[in-house]
């Protein structure tokens, strides 16, 4: 399986029989360049259009954005409710986490989080090899409460996400304070990674990938 990231919380896998998914597209605005994407599946974590702009993507394509378990051209799918705030979405609405299962790893992206899983989350979440995880703050959970997440989901490789960069005005936080907080990481000068359940090891336990 490859991951790539574009940047902010935008995602592609692409699994060894070829079917790609797409998670949480972003709109122009966002400062990152997303070339037009091809994808089987795209699932949208909530309606922002900074995770939802179905406009980069072109062809046919199944759209995820609910819970529940889904099975798509051999890729299964769980989306798990949580909230884009700490309040039980009552600020910011709803958020939905999901986990994918791809070439027989399980890759959880955990969209705009702003809370810590509950018991009944991880439960239903299961056991995860990669976690694309936010740590920017003010929307999301920030670099403390991700490194809780962290700890409560247990991945084999962490890749943080929706912080702050050069193209991007967004007044959160850099990845540094996560890496701080992590004790340290692997920082990759390029986009992609390819992953198998036997080489997911020799991977640093945090990844921070170059969305350029």
């Amino acid at each position: 399986m490859k991951l790539k990231w574009f940047g902010h919380s935008c995602f592609l896998l692409t699994a060894d029989s070829g079917v790609k998914v797409l998670i949480d597209p972003f709109d122009p605005e966002v400062g990152y360049k997303l070339p037009p994407q091809e994808a089987d599946i795209v699932t949208t974590s909530h309606n922002h259009e900074d995770h939802n702009y179905l406009k980069a993507v072109s062809g046919k394509f199944k759209h995820l954005n609910k819970p529940g378990a889904f099975s798509e051209r051999g890729i299964e799918i769980t989306g798990i409710v949580t909230y884009h705030d700490k309040v039980q979405g009552k600020k910011s609405g709803r958020n939905v986490v999901f986990k994918f299962t791809v070439d027989g790893l399980n890759i959880c992206h955990c969209g705009d989080l702003g809370h810590v899983f509950t018991a009944e989350q991880l439960q239903a979440l299961g056991p995860v090899d990669v976690l694309l995880v936010p740590v920017g703050g003010n929307y999301t959970i920030d670099h403390e409460l991700a490194a809780e997440v962290c700890s409560l989901v247990s991945p084999k490789v962490i890749i943080p996400m929706h912080y702050k960069t050069e193209v991007n005005d967004y007044p959160i936080a850099g990845v540094d304070l996560f890496l701080t907080r992590m004790g340290g990481g692997k920082v990759l000068d390029k986009p992609e990674i390819e992953l198998t359940p036997n080489s997911i090891s020799s991977y640093a336990p945090v990844v921070v990938l170059s969305y350029k």
